[in-house]
């Protein structure tokens, strides 16, 4: 969208964003992290980070002027569904298959990046989710094996738009409810198996 202003008798044209495509992961997380900030402070960075407006410009804006551009940015909406694949730097990176499959370790890494802070973390947290591509048939797909992603992570923080972000979230809250219940359950019978084989090592019972 644009904005025209005049300013010393010359009018401007200057762009905000039209959706969350257009915002990087790394904007995003500039405009939620930190929200102790004045809200002065945080009206002036948002409008400097969604739009071409000039930080000195921005001051000098009067506050009706302010309310006109965020009720604009107010109606950006996260429309579609989860893009499940998607490009960057000429790599196919994809979201997990089959989230039922998720694994002890994955889930644990996301559980901590989000207790350590949601906010700060959501690169980390997607590319847990996000992995490369090993192999594409149709619309079916495998992911590389889980290790470490800081390399990944800082990738997706400067290239992923905000709009995949938070159709991953909702995508993934989705079936966190389900894992939340199931997760303890998995983890009982997990530590059963653990235990019947060390019973069956005591009582001298083995494979060949």
């Amino acid at each position: 969208m644009k904005v025209k202003v005049k300013k010393e008798g010359k009018l401007k044209t200057y762009n905000i964003v039209d959706s969350w495509e257009e915002v990087t992961l790394e904007k995003w997380q500039q405009l939620v992290v930190g929200k102790k900030k004045s809200k002065t402070k945080e009206a002036k960075e948002t409008i400097k980070a969604l739009s071409t407006l000039p930080l000195k410009l921005v001051e000098e804006m009067s506050l009706s002027d302010v309310a006109a551009i965020f009720e604009r940015l107010s109606k950006l909406q996260i429309e579609g569904k989860l893009k499940k694949v998607f490009e960057i730097d000429e790599v196919e990176y994809g979201f997990l298959p089959d989230l039922d499959e998720i694994t002890l370790g994955e889930w644990a890494d996301i559980e901590h990046y989000i207790k350590d802070g949601i906010d700060k973390n959501m690169h980390k947290i997607m590319a847990v989710l996000f992995r490369p591509i090993t192999n594409k048939e149709g619309k079916l797909y495998s992911v590389a094996a889980y290790k470490d992603g800081r390399e990944r992570a800082e990738k997706f923080r400067n290239k992923m738009s905000a709009a995949q972000v938070q159709q991953a979230l909702v995508f993934f809250w989705t079936l966190g409810k389900e894992l939340s219940t199931t997760l303890p359950l998995y983890l009982t019978e997990q530590m059963k198996k653990i235990q019947d084989k060390v019973s069956s090592e005591k009582n001298g019972v083995g494979s060949v």
